[in-house]
């Protein structure tokens, strides 16, 4: 999820965090467990700080490594103890106890969105996105402003947050039935279908579909359980040749393979360069595909300079190209 829901959700559990009659009664206690609610609602995130290197390895880490079980165990402990020195008084199983909460459901929602996270690390490196939340979703977004402003006006926290949990439950589950019903439209639209990835959007019954077939990638959206499909592309092997070989070898086509499940290839002569591009086909935005990873090869093999992440003009990917160039 975005920054702004994890914050809201953080807001949320200070609220149940009322039903502990030791952060209810405690000053102290309350404090820290406050802190440490919100601290741990963004901890897993600090990996952002990754884009100040390159979008490569920010692409390829972030909700990697900090998402994982063993991080997630040991941020509750991370900020719970300097939360203790600066607060003796506070109890620190009960800090440690909701800090553990925070970090857990962070974690937890980010995997129902399509970008995902590596939760299993390090048993499985796999992204688990089961794509049925946009990483911004309004309506859990304004739930929990509604519970909050509720909250803020005197409503019982604990009820509230209780109620407004089991709302968001039904949402999901209902979320995760239209899912299923679009997958199936999708399934009788393009029958030969193997790969099909449903990404969900901001709004509630529109979906964006990427499909592979054996010999075609399909792109469209779906309005409930009406799929238009928007782009046909042929399914082409990627050539196995020594320029193609030199582009897998770069840094940003290596963090973009190990994101994109789905893309298709081009690779053009630029006369004194090759470029060599790979698109993923789920970002599709007004007949335009945003995220790629291009290379630009020379005649001695060289890679004259390239760039992974989304760039939704021409213009900028080459000026974004130059300045990797300038840079080398």
């Amino acid at each position: 999820m975005d920054t702004g829901t994890h914050i809201v959700m953080g807001l949320a559990l200070c609220g149940l965090a009322q039903a502990d009659p030791l952060v209810a009664e405690h000053v102290p206690t309350a404090t820290a467990v406050y802190a440490g609610l919100m601290l741990g609602s963004q901890a897993p995130d600090v990996d952002t700080v990754l884009k100040l290197r390159n979008n490569a390895v920010y692409i390829r880490n972030h909700r990697g490594f900090t998402h994982g079980i063993p991080m997630v165990l040991a941020w509750p402990l991370i900020i719970s103890l300097p939360l203790s020195l600066i607060l003796p008084e506070a109890n620190l199983l009960h800090l440690w106890l909701w800090t553990q909460l925070a970090v857990f459901l962070h974690v937890f929602v980010d995997i129902f969105n399509s970008y995902g996270t590596q939760a299993l690390r390090p048993f499985s490196q796999q992204w688990v996105a089961l794509g049925v939340i946009n990483t911004f979703d309004p309506i859990i977004f304004f739930a929990h402003i509604a519970a909050l402003t509720a909250w803020f006006f005197g409503a019982d926290p604990v009820l509230t947050m209780l109620m407004l949990y089991a709302l968001l439950t039904l949402y999901y589950i209902i979320r995760f039935s239209v899912q299923t019903a679009v997958r199936h439209a999708v399934r009788n639209t393009i029958p030969d279908a193997g790969d099909i990835i449903i990404a969900p959007t901001m709004r509630f019954y529109q979906w964006r579909i990427a499909a592979c077939s054996d010999t075609h990638h399909y792109v469209g959206r779906a309005y409930g359980r009406s799929i238009t499909i928007l782009d046909k592309f042929p399914r082409r092997p990627i050539p196995e040749n020594d320029l193609v070989k030199v582009a897998f070898e770069d840094p940003n086509f290596r963090a973009f393979i190990a994101f994109s499940p789905i893309y298709r290839w081009e690779i053009t002569d630029l006369g004194s360069v090759c470029e060599v591009r790979l698109i993923d086909l789920r970002y599709r935005s007004k007949e335009y595909y945003p995220f790629v990873a291009v290379a630009h090869i020379d005649e001695d093999m060289e890679i004259r300079n390239s760039f992974t992440g989304w760039i939704f003009s021409e213009d900028k990917l080459r000026k974004k190209l130059s300045f990797a160039h300038e840079e080398g």
